[in-house]
């Protein structure tokens, strides 16, 4: 009898051990279920009381634990210490030392339909609205055919160019050079473009920094920093994404070429006739970007915001037809 008890109690142990581990698992299974719909890359804008920012968002899932890669306003894409999806609300941390400020930037959100809708607050406490969309893939069905290439600097002055801001240092032209002035203005082109070969030439003095922002989002790096970043953000490289290979000598003070190729998310770089980045995808945009709005056509834009002095000339694009 004793031991048809024992068999008993055992059995419900048993069962209510099932039970625990049934529940668990159907607990994550749901989880994971409801948390898919948010997996992949996000196109975001933060919207501040004077101005819209943009931003760029990745979730994935690894070994059933959400991650999350992220471009701020400014700076590369960096994994995140903190994301988390709870009764439909996502949770995710940007530390206070990436946003230059005091606190951490906590952005708070949900999915509303095909959207992500959330707050986060500013440097001074007030909220900002942001929205995400999804990333588009961009993807080509066929090569492009290319039009006839376009001067897009005259040598002789800014025609077809407007600076960021015009009450910062302007860029100037000099003996038929366009010349970055140092922590001043980004310099935009008037005309926005698709898919496109684009070939430059550029000199980067010594200590200097700047980088040709493709359609005003993704940036080609061009730099002769004191203290270098990581690989993918020497010259030559998709800042924050991709890094040059075989990465070139640095010659500050002499002159370089570009040539790239950007056909959808797919771009090819060659510096000075040598293929550094080859049909490569870029993931999403650059910190300092004009917009997130990766689906629509944008300018170049020259940045002239870091310190010291790069300059331009002969600036060519071919668009697609």
């Amino acid at each position: 009898m004793r031991t048809l008890k024992k068999l008993g109690l055992v059995s419900v142990l048993i069962l209510i051990v099932s039970l625990q581990l049934f529940s668990q698992n159907k607990a994550s299974a749901d989880s994971s279920a409801s948390v898919r719909p948010l997996l992949g890359r996000w196109d975001l804008t933060l919207k501040a009381p004077d101005h819209e920012y943009p931003s760029w968002l990745q979730l994935s899932e690894e070994g059933g634990q959400l991650k999350a890669q992220f471009v701020s306003r400014w700076g590369n894409a960096r994994p995140l210490p903190k994301v988390e999806f709870s009764h439909g609300q996502l949770t995710f941390v940007s530390p206070k030392q990436e946003e230059d400020r005091k606190d951490d930037m906590v952005f708070v959100g949900k999915l509303s339909g095909k959207t992500l809708v959330g707050t986060t607050t500013g440097p001074d406490g007030t909220s900002w609205q942001w929205t995400g969309v999804r990333a588009p893939s961009l993807k080509r069905n066929s090569p492009p055919k290319w039009g006839k290439p376009v001067q897009l600097f005259n040598g002789k002055d800014l025609s077809g160019w407007h600076p960021s801001d015009p009450k910062l240092p302007a860029w100037k032209v000099e003996n038929g050079i366009l010349v970055s002035p140092g922590r001043g203005a980004e310099l935009i082109s008037d005309s926005k473009f698709q898919d496109f070969k684009l070939h430059l030439e550029f000199n980067c003095g010594h200590g200097s920094n700047s980088g040709v922002y493709l359609r005003g989002r993704y940036e080609v790096q061009i730099e002769d920093d004191p203290a270098p970043e990581g690989p993918s953000m020497r010259t030559g490289g998709v800042y924050g994404f991709l890094a040059p290979s075989p990465e070139q000598p640095r010659r500050p003070g002499e002159w370089q070429s570009y040539d790239i190729t950007l056909v959808g998310r797919t771009v090819t770089i060659a510096q000075n006739g040598h293929t550094i980045i080859d049909h490569q995808e870029i993931p999403g945009i650059t910190g300092g970007a004009l917009d997130s709005h990766e689906a629509l056509p944008g300018p170049l834009y020259l940045q002239g915001s870091e310190a010291g002095h790069v300059s331009f000339r002969n600036i060519v694009i071919t668009r697609a037809r």
